[in-house]
């Protein structure tokens, strides 16, 4: 389905920015022939950004004929390696970290180091590890958000609390909830990634982001001491009665009234909870924010910030062109325009951009920009193989119901490793 777009009057109306900054250095280049581009931006906020991105980019380059293909999102998923292999674009949206890692693998992705030069690296470091692969680059990143825990500011207050800057704090606070009524956390684990979010935090805090990574990429075994000291951290939550009854029952959206009601007092979950925490009638008054606190003090704060990427495949017919685009994604300019609050409402990686007003994504920007120093996870069920973070994250969420199968859990999650990193 080969669309013909134009941008949406917003989106024209920007093109004044063209002018300057890294745009202005985009009309250096002469560029000609076809640029093919598929996406699964395929939501109306999400496409609108994408056709304005196309029009702008085109703008520039009126010899550049720009063939944007829009594709379900789920549809593309299923469809990437096809198109790819048979007849690929010369740009493709897709995912950092362990996602793009079959393709790169299998020859797919073109290897586009070349871009990443001394001010690229600089602008985009929080998620330059995320795009590399055997010390080359694969792509570039246009979004990303952050997790944290989205707490009831009002109850914290109601009882005296102040945001935890450590594990004894945290966990303090948590009694103090508990000796009121109130659980500390919501959480529904009926679609299992919910508990590897809790997985990922309590691990890169115990352990650190390395360890984390290499535990994912099949380099540190289940039955290491140090994923039991992790779990050994959960468990002092499980066991407090921390989280809320019956969470195996409820999607991550099925858990938000305990919150909206008062009878939790936090979430730890993604930037994308704060719109129908809003939406149900929450506050910003009431609403707030902050970074999941560290465990052992030797350890850099790492976060989770699934971000969005670009990539050229190898078999790209036009790549000069496909890398131009993608220097102009991550423009200072183009990430401020795209990660507003009327178009993505995400985060732009490029810590050159402006960020929007929403104070949620300004704490969020501060946090990865600034906060981040041990590195950022892209979440568990994209730094995993696929096959793997299934059978780990059952395990989680069979852990936090039955604490006392630790033992079993773990030789299962180390049994299904040594098959599925053979």
């Amino acid at each position: 389905m080969l669309n013909r777009l134009t941008a949406p009057l917003a989106a024209l109306s920007l093109l004044a920015l063209s002018a300057g900054g890294a745009f202005a250095g985009s009309h250096e280049m002469k560029l000609e022939g076809d640029l093919k581009i598929f996406s699964d931006m395929s939501n109306p906020a999400p496409r609108a950004v994408m056709e304005g991105m196309v029009e702008r980019f085109e703008q520039m380059h009126p010899d550049l004929d720009v063939e944007l293909t829009v594709i379900d999102r789920e549809a593309y998923k299923t469809q990437i390696r096809n198109f790819l292999s048979a007849n690929p674009p010369d740009v493709a949206n897709w995912y950092a970290g362990n996602r793009m890692a079959p393709y790169v693998d299998a020859g797919l992705f073109m290897d586009v180091s070349d871009l990443w030069d001394d001010e690229m690296s600089a602008q985009l470091a929080s998620t330059k590890g995320a795009m590399t692969m055997d010390g080359k680059q694969y792509g570039v990143p246009y979004t990303y958000y952050q997790w944290g825990v989205y707490y009831r500011k009002d109850l914290y207050d109601q009882y005296g609390l102040d945001e935890p800057q450590d594990w004894e704090s945290f966990k303090a606070n948590c009694q103090t909830l508990l000796d009121n009524g109130v659980k500390c956390f919501t959480i529904g684990t009926k679609f299992l990634w919910t508990a590897g979010g809790w997985f990922d935090y309590l691990n890169l805090r115990t352990n650190g982001f390395d360890y984390h990574m290499k535990l994912t990429a099949g380099e540190v075994a289940w039955t290491d001491e140090g994923v039991r000291q992790t779990f050994a951290n959960w468990r002092e939550l499980i066991d407090m009665g921390a989280f809320i009854d019956n969470h195996t029952a409820y999607s991550w959206q099925e858990a938000l009234p305990f919150m909206v009601n008062g009878e939790a007092a936090a979430y730890l979950m993604g930037n994308f909870a704060v719109a129908p925490l809003r939406e149900a009638g929450l506050t910003d008054e009431q609403l707030d924010y902050y970074q999941f606190p560290a465990i052992n003090p030797d350890v850099e704060l790492a976060e989770d910030a699934p971000t969005d990427t670009f990539h050229i495949p190898s078999g790209a017919q036009n790549p000069e062109a496909a890398k131009a685009f993608l220097k102009f994604v991550t423009s200072a300019e183009n990430q401020t325009m795209i990660n507003a609050g009327d178009a993505l409402g995400q985060l732009p990686v490029n810590a050159e951009s402006s960020v929007d007003e929403d104070k949620f994504l300004k704490e969020g920007f501060t946090t990865l920009s600034e906060n981040s120093p041990g590195g950022v996870a892209q979440f568990f069920d994209r730094d995993a193989p696929a096959e793997m973070a299934k059978v780990a994250m059952e395990g989680f969420q069979e852990f936090m119901v039955r604490p006392d199968n630790l033992d079993q859990i773990l030789q299962r999650l180390q049994k299904a490793a040594e098959r599925i990193y053979e």
